[in-house]
């Protein structure tokens, strides 16, 4: 009797029931389309700054699944070198962390590319520069050997008995199992591109072809899929992130599709569910993108901000804390408090800050925008 779907006689005839899966891919679909929507109408440069941060995102919490930990600052800074960001930060350079930065940026901006097996190589040798996992030697950039037995997914390692999730086909089955699967991939579907994004990180988890790193590969696969769908060498939200914040949930929803009957709806529920998430907590975290974006792109034409000015608002459009103040904007800006007011009371006219209640020596102002215009203009 099979116990993993890659043992039944069908595999890997996957099928679904469609009806369940319509009102979930609709909602996907349109949050979807609503927020590229509102992506293209934010500028080039707020773009690229949710860009960087998504994928941030996404490097980070990919191996975040896998129990790895990597320096965010790292992330943000090998990320925003390769999309020309020159003044998005600097931080230590992480042989670890380029690895996977470069096979997230491969599946985004290289989307037309077909996936082969050599696409896999690298994105594995990536991964495991060194040649080890941990303390183990491993194989790199081929497919697994199984040298040291069944290729199996376990947890409670340590403990008397451990609990075996899944067993994966024999090292022996791989390369014909990944040339289906490549072949697959490879050609138009006639399924819905999220459906197939889907299927694809379900199906390459399976045969599990590497001696470690498949989970990330999968998630970058679906990657790939999505960026195939959507025709973008940009990412602005972080399916690894969604994934990552139901962990438990994932790894219980892959376990019940390779356990199953090649029926994989519920699988394709969670996927989808998870995709929407990933789009509402893009939403969410990129308010202010689009908030600075907009904001800049509102002031073309309009007289120039000085330096000084250009450089608080910045502050201002990212939750500066509290209330401003003359005292305040000197030490940012290293002038005089005079000069700072001198600044003030511009954008006060602009109707971009508004004096508070206060007396003289504890005026302080909140930033407005879209502006206000005050009758009076602060003298202290």
């Amino acid at each position: 009797m099979a116990t993993y779907i890659w043992q039944r006689e069908d595999w890997p005839s996957f099928r679904w029931d469609a009806g369940a899966l319509l009102s979930p891919l609709a909602d996907a679909r349109h949050r979807q389309g609503l927020f590229l929507g509102k992506m293209r109408d934010i500028g080039i440069d707020g773009r690229l700054e949710a860009e960087l941060v998504a994928l941030t995102e996404d490097v980070e919490k990919t191996s975040a699944i896998e129990g790895e930990v990597l320096n965010p600052s790292s992330i943000r800074s090998s990320i925003a070198r390769r999309l020309g960001i020159p003044d998005a930060g600097l931080g230590p350079t992480d042989r670890k962390v380029e690895g996977v930065v470069e096979i997230v940026l491969d599946a985004a901006k290289n989307h037309a590319a077909p996936l082969t097996d050599e696409r896999i190589f690298g994105w594995h040798a990536a991964l495991f520069p060194t040649g080890y996992s941990g303390k183990d030697r491993i194989d790199v950039a081929r497919w697994r050997s199984d040298r040291h037995g069944a290729m199996q997914v376990v947890s409670s390692t340590f403990s008397p008995a451990p609990v075996v999730h899944f067993e994966a086909p024999p090292a022996g089955c791989v390369p014909g199992e990944m040339a289906a699967f490549l072949a697959w991939f490879n050609t138009p579907q006639p399924i819905d591109p999220l459906l197939r994004a889907g299927l694809a990180h379900l199906w390459f988890v399976t045969i599990h072809p590497m001696d470690d790193g498949n989970g990330r590969i999968a998630r970058a696969i679906a990657d790939l899929a999505i960026a195939q769908a959507e025709r973008s060498g940009q990412r602005f939200y972080s399916m690894s992130g969604a994934i990552e914040r139901d962990k438990r949930g994932y790894y219980a929803a892959l376990e019940a599709a390779q356990r199953g009957d090649l029926d994989i709806t519920d699988w394709l529920l969670w996927f989808l569910e998870c995709y929407a998430r990933a789009i509402a907590a893009a939403e969410a975290t990129t308010d202010r993108v689009f908030t600075r974006a907009k904001f800049w792109m509102a002031q073309d034409g309009l007289p120039p901000f000085s330096e000084r000015q250009r450089k608080v608002l910045t502050k201002l459009l990212d939750d500066f804390e509290g209330n401003l103040t003359t005292k305040k904007w000197a030490s940012i800006c290293g002038c005089s408090a005079d000069t700072a007011l001198r600044d003030i009371n511009d954008l006060v006219t602009r109707g971009l800050l508004v004096r508070n209640l206060g007396g003289s020596k504890n005026t302080s102002f909140t930033f407005r925008w879209p502006p206000t215009r005050p009758p009076d203009t602060p003298t202290g």
